[in-house]
């Protein structure tokens, strides 16, 4: 299968100009994406993209990730509203970093490899053009008009607010970057998300007309929910794909909760899982909904390919702990994003020292119990839990020891209903 039809059978290929399919079938060529390097981390709305290098590369194409060092400056007006906050450049360099070591885990960058990855910051070749020679070399080739017609440059001069000069030549800085690409790294192929399509045929068309050279472009579907939500965001904000931004827990429970009328799509978007092996996730997705096994299978092939085999363990063992899972080697930091948006309560550690504190006079302090009685009926009724150990003794004494990292104590009242101690 040819990475034409991989993209096909996977639902990821959007459009494409005339000549690619033909182009991918009988030539193995150089392409790029290029990534905006706007935070410090990219993020879930990146990985279609990230995926799409790597199937090339697996596929023995040679991709370049461009990141822009250079457009990162000026900001792409596409699907925004308004004009993006200027970064300075001590930013953006401080944000590549961030980036390359993420596509580093996605793509081989071995030059030993015949078709190695790329990282090439387009600041390279655009902080040196000059003004003059850029409006004559490259600006002459594109009317007010044809640039005006675009759809991210449309939908802004029909806004409030306006566009200004500064994202309105981001069309053109693009195009000289396939134009760049092209001419340094014989590179044919452009491909991106459906908002870049103008930008894509742009620089194809400048390579025609400056180079009389052929080049290509290919875009993949903007991904939405079955409900029309932009993916990627939660009510918390970005999913990043930086642990230090989005736990691994976090993370694995993003995909884990997944809605069943999205998650087989998902699977074809974002893993490397196989035609068939998809399509039984489907059949027991369609059988048995209520085991997630899709659900399941997305979130640790994904948790995997981003954080690595350790983290995933992690995720998974604290993800068990909201069904009752062990919580021993957690730390204090898993136990406060497990457990961040229970009731909590915080109680002076010297309270604890000494002999300890009555679990039922615990279980009054953080509001389990409205009483010392009802709570030794719910403890002898079994359905209190400290750490998720069944609480049996009415007499038992907490103490500093039984806390995670000497801080946390986790309470749960029957299946579902978990409070958290500090001590402070």
């Amino acid at each position: 299968m040819n990475l034409y039809e991989e993209f096909k059978w996977r639902g990821v290929l959007y459009d494409a100009t005339e000549g690619t399919e033909e182009l991918l079938a009988r030539e193995k060529v150089t392409l790029y994406i290029g990534f905006d390097p706007t935070a410090a981390s990219l993020h879930v709305g990146s990985l279609l993209p990230i995926m799409g290098l790597a199937r090339a590369q697996k596929l023995g194409h040679t991709p370049i990730a461009i990141v822009g060092g250079g457009t990162g400056l000026i900001g792409d007006p596409s699907g925004k509203t308004k004009e993006r906050q200027l970064l300075t450049k001590e930013q953006v360099e401080e944000n590549l970093l961030g980036i390359k070591e993420q596509l580093s885990r996605f793509l081989d960058f071995s030059p030993k490899l015949s078709n190695a990855a790329k990282i090439i910051n387009n600041y390279d070749w655009l902080g040196k053009v000059p003004l003059i020679d850029f409006l004559r070399d490259i600006g002459k080739h594109f009317t007010v008009n044809y640039m005006m017609a675009k759809e991210s440059i449309k939908t802004r001069t029909e806004s409030e607010e306006g566009i200004t000069f500064t994202e309105f030549s981001y069309l053109l800085l693009q195009a000289y970057d396939f134009y760049e690409l092209y001419q340094r790294e014989n590179c044919v192929l452009q491909m991106g998300g459906s908002d870049q399509w103008g930008n894509i045929v742009a620089g194809v068309e400048l390579i025609r007309r400056k180079l009389q050279g052929k080049a290509y472009g290919l875009v993949f579907p903007l991904v939405t929910s079955s409900t029309g939500v932009k993916f990627g965001k939660t009510e918390a904000g970005n999913v990043w794909l930086d642990s230090q931004l989005t736990s691994p827990y976090r993370f694995y429970q993003f995909w884990y909760n997944v809605d069943d009328a999205d998650v087989i799509r998902y699977l074809k978007y974002f893993t490397w899982l196989s035609a068939e092996e998809i399509a039984s996730l489907e059949v027991s997705l369609r059988e048995h909904p209520e085991k997630r096994e899709a659900q399941t299978t997305l979130a640790k092939e994904l948790t995997r390919m981003v954080h690595g085999e350790s983290e995933l363990q992690k995720a998974i063992q604290a993800s068990r702990v909201l069904f009752g899972g062990s919580m021993e080697g957690l730390s204090g930091s898993q136990i406060e994003d497990i457990f961040h948006d229970v009731p909590s309560v915080e109680i002076p550690l010297n309270e604890l020292e000494n002999s300890g504190m009555p679990v039922v006079e615990m279980l009054v302090r953080c509001g389990i119990a409205n009483g010392k009685g009802e709570a030794r009926r719910l403890i002898q009724g079994g359905g209190i839990y400290l750490n998720n150990e069944r609480v049996t003794d009415i007499g038992q004494m907490v103490t500093p020891e039984d806390a995670i990292d000497g801080t946390y104590l986790v309470l749960r009242k029957g299946r579902k209903n978990f409070f958290l101690v500090r001590l402070v």
